[in-house]
């Protein structure tokens, strides 16, 4: 076998082990949602700024189970713009962007800045920016930068972190909101 077939088998492999693993976790996502918290079902609609692409899908049902096939529509929309390359996107994720903004009181369509990033495209990011962390969850399918047209920073900003779940990061000047399934914690 060549280097490139083995390769290709590992990554294919290790795509379907995360896979499976964000559908393990996610199994659970919605049970550990606080029951005041709890949305009947798990519905975005969604805009890739960098491809123009759009989706407006209801990825959980009210019983609290995951629609494969629609995890699989957001992950190609979340993908990295600038590789291609597609990861699973953390269900925890997915649920605290759907409370996030509905805490704020808002249906209207969300504007994804970055979702997953590959390992290339981080690194081209923190060359470019201090902002950009070395080890950043978004490389984990764990987090979204994301604007609200129609919709204040600082109001949405404030709604992320009335919930106390995961990372919620402000960035006014480059007018994007950051969201991850990481331990809660603001900056």
């Amino acid at each position: 076998m060549s280097f490139y077939h083995n390769l290709n088998r590992r990554t294919f492999i290790k795509a379907s082990l995360l896979a499976t693993l964000a559908m393990c976790q996610g199994e659970n996502a919605f049970a550990l949602l606080r029951p005041e918290d709890r949305l009947p079902l798990g519905r975005l609609a969604l805009r890739n700024v960098h491809t123009g692409e759009r989706l407006a899908i209801t990825y959980r049902d009210q019983n609290g189970r995951y629609n494969r096939s629609a995890l699989d529509a957001v992950n190609r929309l979340l993908r990295c713009h600038y590789t291609n390359m597609i990861h699973p996107i953390d269900v925890r994720t997915l649920e605290h962007l759907n409370l996030a903004v509905r805490r704020a009181g808002t249906t209207n369509e969300i504007h994804v800045i970055s979702g997953y990033r590959s390992p290339q495209y981080n690194a081209m990011l923190r060359q470019q920016s201090h902002g950009v962390a070395k080890h950043s969850l978004h490389m984990e399918g764990r987090a979204v930068d994301f604007r609200i047209p129609g919709l204040s920073l600082s109001t949405l900003h404030r709604a992320a972190v009335s919930l106390a779940y995961g990372g919620v990061g402000y960035y006014p000047g480059s007018d994007f909101v950051h969201l991850d399934s990481g331990a809660f914690r603001t900056w």
